[in-house]
C-alpha cells in the first residue's frame, strides 16, 4: 500500500509529513491504529520530500485550507512545513498547523516568529489545565513540555500569529471549564472538540 501524504477530509486538504511526535496521548487516533477516515497514515516508507508533497497538493485554492496535521507533529519537519507553507501562500492557498504546541522545545529556538505570516491558524491541543493532568493524559516524551506549550501559545500571541486553544470534550466539563480560564489567562480562545473515535 502506498503511504498517503495528503488525504481530504471535509473541504480541507491534511498533510502527513511525519510519524514523529513528542507525546503518547491516551486518546490519539495513531494509537494502534494505521489508518483514519480510511486512509493509511502510518509512514512505511519514511518521510516525503517537500517537493512531492507539493505535486499531491496542486492547486491549493481548491481546498478552504491546507493543514499541517497526519500521523506525527508536524514541527519535526519546521523547514519543510515552512517551504511547503509559502509555496502554497504564493499559489493563493490558505494554511493551518494543528500542534501539541512543543515546536520551540523540539527545534532548540522560538520557533513563533518564522511562523508570522506563513500560517493562517495555529491549532494549539491543550488537553488539560494543569501539568500533572496533561502528563497524565499526554504522556509527552520530553521534559518541560506543559511550559514548553505554554509558552509557544505565549509567543504566537506576541507574534501575532492567529492561534488558538482546543480541547476534546471527554475531559469533563470542569476541566474544560478549568482550560478556558488557563487560555482567557494566556489570551487565545479555546475550542472544544469532540473525540474522534
Amino acid at each position: 500500500m502506498k503511504d498517503t501524504y495528503t488525504y481530504k477530509i471535509g473541504s480541507s486538504l491534511y498533510l502527513n509529513l511525519t510519524n514523529r511526535c513528542s507525546n503518547r496521548c491516551t486518546f490519539c487516533v495513531r494509537e494502534g491504529k494505521e489508518t483514519y477516515e480510511g486512509y493509511a497514515l502510518w509512514l512505511r516508507g519514511g518521510e516525503p520530500a517537500k517537493e512531492t508533497v507539493l505535486r499531491e497538493i496542486g492547486d491549493p485554492t481548491r481546498y478552504e485550507e491546507i493543514v499541517f496535521c497526519g500521523f506525527g507533529e508536524p514541527t519535526y519537519r519546521l523547514s519543510d512545513m515552512v517551504w511547503l507553507s509559502d509555496a502554497i501562500h504564493a499559489r493563493g492557498g490558505k494554511t493551518r498547523l494543528n500542534t501539541n504546541g512543543q515546536g520551540s522545545l523540539i527545534c532548540g529556538r522560538d520557533i513563533a516568529p518564522i511562523l508570522k505570516g506563513r500560517l493562517d491558524g495555529v491549532n494549539i491541543s491543550l488537553n488539560m489545565p494543569d501539568k500533572a493532568g496533561y502528563e497524565a493524559l499526554c504522556r509527552p516524551q520530553l521534559p518541560g513540555a506543559f511550559e514548553a506549550m505554554l509558552s509557544f501559545a505565549r509567543a504566537c500571541k506576541r507574534e501575532g500569529v492567529r492561534a488558538w486553544f482546543s480541547v476534546v470534550d471527554v475531559i469533563g466539563e470542569e476541566k474544560v471549564e478549568a482550560c478556558r480560564n488557563l487560555a482567557e489567562a494566556v489570551g487565545l480562545p479555546l475550542r472544544v472538540r469532540p473525540m474522534i473515535t
